[in-house]
């Protein structure tokens, strides 16, 4: 249990957590707005015998009864994209309207990026940013893929994105990835708590930068696939005390279930209004970990 058990306290029904966690995750892809219809690829997909439903809480999103969703017509041809369930909560809680400009501040490989241009109709402006030369290759190839024509891809480092001003800006923020174990058991090795420190830097610095470049009354959503409070709850204090005017939503998905935010972590206080963002984890919704906060610049 590398890196779990520390969580025994705070996890409901930690037992449960740690049975889920050792299970296999379930297959599940996007469907593709952009490319077709959610009937009509529904159907296309029980009339080839590909065993399929949609979530309670997400249309969308379905679960897939094959093992090799990526060799699938629909995939190749950018109806579906293969995504992990809970991934799909972030772009939701922020909330693209048609027209806006929005940002992506760590956008490859570009799957919340493609959600993002399908829920903005491909009208207005989206930015997908990425520093690292050999990402931005699969970002582009997905956006080409699922015909997402309004977005921009920049190579910037994030934490010094150029002033502009932006609706909504999401921070997925690069973590230690502990809610990925069911699809990458390894992940729980490599974790360690210097590992969460050292990144903590990098997180609050892109957090940070997403506020500042958010116009007055826009949204900034932060999130990770992680439990480390290091890299969530204590993110999202930090760059609160370190920036004015900025205030915390609720996160709550109709149908998702989900637990509160911490409000304290091994001697720190982070405040009662921490417990409006939301934990994600794999035994309540039988999917990956998922950590989202939204914050809401005045």
């Amino acid at each position: 249990m590398d890196g779990l058990s520390r969580y025994a306290g705070v996890i409901p029904e930690f037992d449960r957590f740690v049975e889920a966690i050792y299970r296999p995750l379930p297959t599940t892809a996007r469907i593709n707005g952009l490319k077709t219809g959610r009937d009509r690829l529904l159907t296309r997909l029980r009339g080839a015998q590909v065993p399929c439903s949609p979530f309670p809480w997400y249309p969308w999103g379905i679960r897939m009864g094959t093992d090799k969703p990526g060799n699938l017509l629909e995939n190749l041809m950018g109806h579906i994209h293969i995504q992990e369930e809970i991934s799909m909560v972030s772009a939701v809680v922020l909330d693209p309207r048609p027209g806006e400009r929005v940002l992506d501040l760590c956008a490859a490989p570009g799957s919340k990026t493609t959600q993002i241009a399908m829920m903005m109709e491909n009208r207005g402006l989206l930015v997908a940013n990425d520093p690292a030369n050999g990402r931005v290759a699969s970002l582009r190839s997905n956006c080409e893929r699922a015909g997402a024509i309004n977005v921009a891809v920049t190579r910037y480092d994030g934490r010094r994105f150029p002033a502009q001003k932006f609706d909504r800006v999401l921070v997925d923020g690069p973590c230690t990835g502990q809610g990925m174990a069911r699809k990458d058991p390894a992940v729980l090795g490599r974790w360690s708590l210097k590992r969460s420190l050292g990144l903590q830097r990098l997180q609050v610095a892109l957090l940070k930068r997403g506020v500042e470049v958010a116009k007055p009354g826009g949204t900034v959503v932060y999130s990770t696939c992680t439990f480390a409070p290091e890299e969530n709850e204590a993110v999202v204090s930090r760059v609160m005390e370190r920036t004015s005017g900025v205030s915390l939503q609720e996160v709550a998905v109709p149908d998702l279930e989900s637990s509160p935010g911490l409000a304290e972590w091994g001697g720190s206080s982070f405040g009662d209004e921490m417990k409006r963002c939301a934990r994600y984890y794999p035994h309540q919704n039988d999917t990956g970990g998922f950590f989202v906060a939204k914050l809401v610049k005045e």
